[in-house]
């Protein structure tokens, strides 16, 4: 997600140095050097990073590294993430691959078929594995897709395709075309919300409840009207990791000869799914599944940022919204909302696609399905309420929430205070307030990724106990203190400089109208 920043005011660029400090002139060292000592020995060591302004001057390239990882040597360890989707481990020779394609601009196909190639054969790889229909005795009619930068991007074009087919159908029947809605769980991630205020389409949200955390296919269904553009269902929702029953609204709308088309975000579970429950069917095998879309940066395996979507067929890809561009020396058909892009995560796609093969992705995610049973069997002998599917049901993450108390009383702490303990200990747990009218309900969420070991885990179940321990032995007081102490001095979102005060607390969308979280991806 990209941020906003506000650009500070020239006053206040110095604010955090200590100005008695800077009048302290010792009469130490000020030699213009060239850099024939050691990084720390040089004159960069002793001054402030550039942070607001470009410097007149250069510096050494060993220089500029050394004083930019250390910096970035205060970031979190990925590998402790367990809030993200977002792939943290890829072997040394796909990382050299994708180096070796940095200077590559995807978008020029004449100057670099060969990516473009690449491409062509990840698309066709990921719409059989979604079993897209496949054109037979040389016919050149079939399924269509593209790359992405991730599944956001996916998302506002698969939004936009429908949303124009159905305008041209509205048109052509002489109908309005004025108020466009799309039926969508009020636990989407925030790109569809985004998607349905960027392109002016009303939402029609589908509500969880405390005791279910994903749409109900006939409330979905009851939902749809004339006006509405399609159905978003979710394979692996953000906060549970529940695959929501596609084939049960595919099957309704079918019964009641609606025509309305379904998208599935298999952002997650796309690459799961299929490998863990290949028997499900959620994707083009149902016959109203038009459009699909999947992170290759998720479970996909790839560093981000790439997504892919899949059309069943060309005539859900209005053509007024492809361009045929000459550029660089070759026509090429462009749908995208970016345009110059480099070729290096494509390749690392291909490269895991070929390198794994089918056997290698099932044996990955077998495991990561073992790991978070484990987990999630661990919590619930520490008394935790599990809220996550088990046995491949689900995404391979764990979802749970604190138990009520025996006694009824109000605990001295919350899930928020258990995710800020974690937090000293290094892991990144992230605590949510569910999707509205579940009651404010809270949740913390582990995410199982590829390089979260069965010794990780216990790790991180031993910290869980021992943090939940000194959290039990707390008083409250002492608790607010020190999760605003956390909070304030430990936690990015608590040092955070960068929001425009304009843009602070927004009411528009779910979290601003019900409290709800937008949950990391």
């Amino acid at each position: 997600m990209v941020h906003l920043s506000a650009i500070p005011q020239d006053d206040s660029v110095d604010d955090q140095l200590v100005k008695a400090v800077k009048k302290v002139h010792l009469q130490l060292s000020n030699d213009e050097d060239n850099f024939t000592t050691s990084v720390y020995g040089s004159r960069f060591a002793a001054a402030d990073l550039p942070r607001h302004e470009m410097p007149e001057c250069e510096m050494p390239k060993e220089v500029a590294y050394r004083m930019i990882k250390d910096e970035l040597s205060m970031d979190n360890n990925p590998m402790l993430n367990l809030a993200s989707f977002v792939t943290t481990y890829m072997e040394e020779e796909a990382e050299k691959l994708m180096a070796e394609s940095f200077s590559k601009n995807f978008i020029d196909y004449e100057e670099y078929p060969q990516s473009a190639d690449i491409q062509n054969r990840c698309v066709s790889m990921i719409a059989r594995l979604f079993h897209a229909p496949i054109p037979e005795n040389g016919e050149s009619a079939g399924a269509i897709g593209t790359s992405c930068v991730g599944s956001s991007e996916a998302i506002m074009l698969a939004v936009l395709a429908m949303k124009k087919r159905w305008k041209n159908q509205r048109i052509a029947a002489g109908k309005s075309t004025d108020r466009p809605n799309i039926v969508m769980s009020a636990a989407v991630q925030v790109c569809w919300e985004k998607a349905a205020r960027y392109f002016e389409i009303e939402e029609k949200l589908v509500y969880c409840t405390e005791e279910r955390y994903v749409i109900d296919p006939e409330e979905t269904v009851n939902l749809v009207d004339e006006n509405t553009i399609g159905i978003c269902t979710i394979l692996g929702t953000t906060y549970t990791g529940e695959y929501e029953d596609i084939k049960a609204v595919n099957d309704l709308l079918v019964k009641k000869g609606l025509d309305t088309p379904i998208h599935v975000d298999a952002a997650s579970g796309g690459f799961v799914a299929p490998f863990v429950v290949p028997s499900l069917e959620w994707d083009f095998r149902l016959e109203r599944v038009i459009s699909i879309n999947v992170s290759g940066h998720k479970y996909g395996l790839v560093y981000p940022g790439v997504g892919w979507v899949v059309w069943r067929g060309a005539e859900y890809l209005p053509k007024e919204l492809v361009f045929n561009i000459n550029y660089l020396g070759a026509d090429q058909a462009s749908f995208t909302l970016n345009f110059s892009k480099g070729a290096s995560q494509v390749i690392g796609q291909y490269y895991q696609l070929i390198r794994l093969g089918k056997h290698g992705y099932r044996a990955i995610m077998s495991n990561l399905t073992r790991t978070a049973d484990y987990l999630s069997d661990s919590l619930e002998a520490l008394g935790f309420v599990i809220m996550s599917k088990k046995s491949g049901e689900g995404l391979p993450l764990v979802a749970f929430r604190l138990a009520p108390t025996e006694s009824g009383e109000e605990r001295n702490y919350d899930e928020f205070a258990l995710a800020h303990q974690l937090r000293v200990r290094g892991w990144v747990v992230p605590a949510y307030t569910m999707a509205p009218n579940t009651k404010n309900l809270k949740m913390l969420r582990v995410v199982v990724r590829e390089d979260f070991t069965r010794n990780r885990c216990d790790g991180l179940i031993t910290d869980i106990k021992s943090c939940q321990a000194l959290l039990n032995d707390m008083d409250r007081e002492s608790i607010k203190k020190q999760q605003e102490f956390i909070h304030k001095y430990h936690t990015a979102s608590g040092k955070a400089s960068h929001n425009h005060p304009k843009y602070r607390k927004e009411k528009h969308s779910l979290q601003g109208k019900t409290g709800k979280t937008h949950a990391a991806c």
